[in-house]
């Protein structure tokens, strides 16, 4: 029997189950019934997990939701759904699209996973009696970044973000970990080398959802709606203006450092037949 044939038929499934007009199933239990009065945030980390999670731990990871929900079209996803206003699209289809942009390998989520894939390692090195500075230095090496350190959009400035939620997480237990103290460890290590980069946002959320206990694929699909309250009023201002009428550039106002522009030749034409 191939592999697909021992699949056929009837869908099995561990996590769940609808039965119109007589049930849901949430992985194992009644949606209705025994989960009907669940947070949100508890039933998505419930999706993702299959464990549930306490409310000291729930604040925090709102918290950290909340407060990178930034509504300026000018960031690379909500500018999608800015655009998408401004051409009259649906919300859904701009918001998704603004989403699926997020997936990005300096801001968005490859950084969040790329950086506790960092910290779990780093940690089990630790342990396995490797310095950290060792650690770092062989990163830096391999990869050239840290997930995590290092902010381009502002050099040498500390994160915004980060006392605000450390300051929350504090308050409720949890901002002592052993991931979050690696985390501002590595800064250090960082700091006082010749690398000079600052710990950003990604990494202490990475940190502090480690301590809590998801892994980083959790962490990953748990932030994945971490820019979504951002999205929506960039939509709705674009799509309350006349159409077309946000972010309206020339083409002389942008800045090209690129290679020079060159004269067509027949020849070049014929080079790509």
């Amino acid at each position: 029997m191939s592999l697909l044939e021992a699949w056929e038929g009837t869908l099995r499934s561990t996590v769940g189950g609808c039965f119109p007009g007589e049930r849901a199933v949430f992985r194992g239990h009644d949606l209705h019934a025994e989960l009907r009065g669940a947070d949100w945030l508890d039933l998505y980390l419930f999706g993702i997990t299959g464990r549930r999670h306490t409310p000291a731990q729930l604040k925090v990871l709102h918290a950290i939701w909340v407060n990178t929900s930034y509504p300026d079209a000018r960031l690379w996803n909500n500018r999608v759904a800015a655009l998408a206003g401004s051409a009259r699209s649906t919300g859904n289809l701009a918001i998704s699209a603004a989403l699926a942009t997020s997936e990005a390998a300096i801001y968005g989520r490859q950084i969040d996973i790329a950086t506790a894939d960092f910290l779990v390692r780093a940690q089990a090195a630790l342990a396995a009696g490797q310095s950290l500075v060792d650690i770092v230095s062989a990163e830096l090496q391999a990869n050239r970044r840290i997930g995590g350190y290092g902010r381009p959009v502002a050099k040498g400035a500390a994160d915004e973000r980060n006392a605000v939620v450390l300051d929350l997480a504090a308050s409720q237990g949890l901002a002592d970990g052993a991931y979050v103290k690696l985390a501002f460890a590595t800064e250090q290590t960082l700091l006082a080398g010749r690398w000079r980069m600052r710990m950003t946002y990604a990494a202490l959320t990475a940190a502090l959802a480690l301590d809590i206990g998801l892994s980083p694929r959790e962490y990953y699909l748990y932030m994945l709606p971490a820019f979504l309250a951002g999205m929506p009023p960039c939509f709705i201002e674009a799509n309350a203006r006349p159409e077309q009428a946000t972010m309206p550039w020339r083409c002389s106002a942008i800045v090209y450092q690129g290679p020079p522009r060159r004269r067509w030749r027949e020849q070049d034409a014929s080079d790509h037949d």
